[in-house]
């Protein structure tokens, strides 16, 4: 078995101008998705709105540049991810088209094993 990553791209002004009706389907979409998942599904968290961000970046000299933002700036930002075990990408891209993402869409990456 190898493990995906999920990332979940949306659009973070629709979650702002959402009502608690949505929200709350919203939550009920990612509780049934994990019941989906079932065993695959190793880990995952939803992450706090891009302004909490705090981007980190190494200098030429060796020293850092700290920046109250996101590395970039786009329409949709990082907002979640799920980390699954699946036999291969297939089966993993399989579950990830269950995956909400109302806003958005999602990307599917393999984990990187090194031995």
């Amino acid at each position: 078995m190898s493990q995906y990553l999920v990332l979940i791209y949306e659009d973070e002004n629709a979650y702002a101008a959402a009502s608690q009706e949505v929200m709350g389907a919203v939550y009920q979409d990612h509780v049934t998705f994990q019941e989906i998942a079932g065993a695959a599904l190793q880990g995952g968290n939803a992450l706090q709105p891009t302004p909490t961000a705090t981007s980190i970046r190494a200098n030429d000299n060796g020293d850092f540049t700290v920046t109250d933002a996101p590395f970039g700036e786009a329409k949709e930002a990082l907002g979640g991810y799920y980390l699954l075990e699946a036999p291969d990408l297939d089966a993993a891209i399989a579950l990830a088209k269950k995956v909400p993402a109302r806003f958005g869409g999602v990307e599917v990456r393999p984990i990187m094993v090194f031995e």
